[in-house]
């Protein structure tokens, strides 16, 4: 049963409704039904374009040669350099660490202290 929407009136009545439905002409349907036809198949031709890509990149990958010759002669490893001591901006550290001061041990409540004063009399 096709709804419809009449703002003239705030009640319809029996015999007065409108020709025009809620959802527009029969041209305006035709023409929605069209844009998502159009839609469904651009999703389904881009779901295609990437899998034909997804395979093409396999196939690739599957031919090439693993580990292939190396076209040019390995050179020695180049002696590893400090750039911050190059730029000079290293801080001048100690030759030995200081030594840390030892930590004591927290106090637990269940242990206390035993320098603390008693409040029983």
């Amino acid at each position: 049963m096709p709804r419809y929407f009449d703002l003239s009136s705030s009640k319809p009545q029996l015999g007065g409704l409108p020709d025009v439905p809620l959802g527009g002409t029969r041209a305006q349907a035709v023409h929605r039904l069209q844009i998502g036809i159009a839609g469904v198949v651009l999703m389904v031709l881009l779901v295609g374009l990437a899998s034909l890509v997804q395979d093409r990149a396999r196939e690739v990958d599957a031919s090439s040669v693993p580990s292939a010759a190396a076209t040019t002669e390995p050179s020695a490893a180049p002696t590893q350099a400090d750039p911050l001591v190059e730029a000079g901006v290293v801080p001048d550290l100690p030759a030995e660490r200081a030594p840390t001061p030892a930590q004591n041990p927290a106090v637990v409540p269940e242990q206390g202290s035993g320098n603390a004063p008693s409040t029983a009399e």
